[in-house]
């Protein structure tokens, strides 16, 4: 029986200001665009992730690929992961300062590798190896955040509390990107792409490349991506809670919310996520003032910063 498809993506949670609401949302809806040419045309649920999370990694608004957060040595360190739902392959790369799509490089690991996670020098070989072309670190850094950092630091250095702290992060974004996809076969899959937090210690890996974590898929239960305060939804291990959940008989919009309400209550963490299980049911969900999110089915679409 074929399946209607369905693609949901998202590009950060946080205390969005009104007057980056505009270019969040017309990225988001960009994005959506790429990937619904995919499953309109009965393309995998993977390609269409794929195709979505590169159209944001390509967008200079988000805190992935180019324009990403600065580490606190002023480098670009880019970590994503990719998850097929119908055989639970996986694909991460952590580290990466040389590639400009890591979501690429994550669909590389997943399926020319017998390895799900590879990090630095070491996934920029194997990309390389794979016909990937590297390219430089200074590529990768625009102003804008050449600038963020300097001030940063510089508020840090008269006594302001360091990013590490969740109120900071909060309110100084977490763009990081996220899609989950339904084919017309059936099938999910989901991915998440990051650049980090702002003014992170370099070799810092965060939520979004950890299967589980910030990512998982499998048929049985849902497709998740998550992005937010990246140690909270480490150590919940929130994205296989949620789908563990919506396996068990969760609605996933339902399911979506208890996942907020938990990060929040038991370790007064913030962040957003996407869910999506086998039969087009969908979920977004926040407990950050504004999360940036677009979703299209054959039977509409819909996109905004809140609800």
């Amino acid at each position: 029986m074929r399946q209607l498809p369905v693609l949901v993506v998202h590009g950060g949670a946080w205390a969005m200001p009104d007057d980056v609401v505009d270019a969040h949302v017309h990225g988001v809806r960009a994005a959506l665009d790429e990937g619904w040419r995919v499953l309109e045309s009965g393309g995998r649920a993977l390609d269409a992730v794929q195709a979505a999370i590169v159209s944001m990694e390509e967008d200079e608004t988000f805190d992935a690929g180019r324009g990403s957060f600065l580490t606190r040595d002023g480098r670009v360190q880019l970590d994503a992961l990719m998850m097929d739902g119908s055989n639970l392959r996986a694909g991460g790369v952590g580290c990466v300062e040389r590639i400009r799509n890591p979501i690429k490089a994550a669909r590389l690991v997943l399926e020319e590798s017998p390895h799900i996670y590879m990090v630095a020098e070491g996934a920029e070989e194997f990309a390389s190896q794979n016909g990937m072309k590297l390219c430089r670190n200074s590529e990768l850094v625009i102003e804008r955040e050449v600038q963020r950092l300097k001030e940063f630091q510089a508020r840090s250095a008269a006594g302001e509390p360091d990013n590490t702290f969740a109120g900071t992060i909060l309110d100084k974004g977490h763009d990081t990107v996220g899609a989950v996809a339904l084919d017309a076969d059936g099938n999910i899959a989901a991915g998440t792409s990051t650049g980090g937090t702002l003014n992170k210690a370099p070799g810092r890996v965060g939520d979004s490349s950890l299967i589980g974590c910030g990512c998982y898929a499998d048929n049985l239960s849902a497709a998740v991506s998550c992005t937010g305060w990246g140690e909270p939804i480490m150590k919940l291990v929130l994205a296989k809670w949620a789908a563990d959940r919506v396996r068990s008989g969760g609605a996933p919009d339902a399911v979506a919310q208890e996942a907020m309400v938990y990060l929040n209550n038991r370790l007064n963490g913030h962040g957003g996520m996407i869910l999506l299980d086998q039969r087009g049911r969908f979920g977004v969900a926040h407990n950050t003032p504004r999360m940036a999110w677009a979703y299209k089915s054959t039977e509409g679409e819909r996109s905004g910063v809140n609800g």
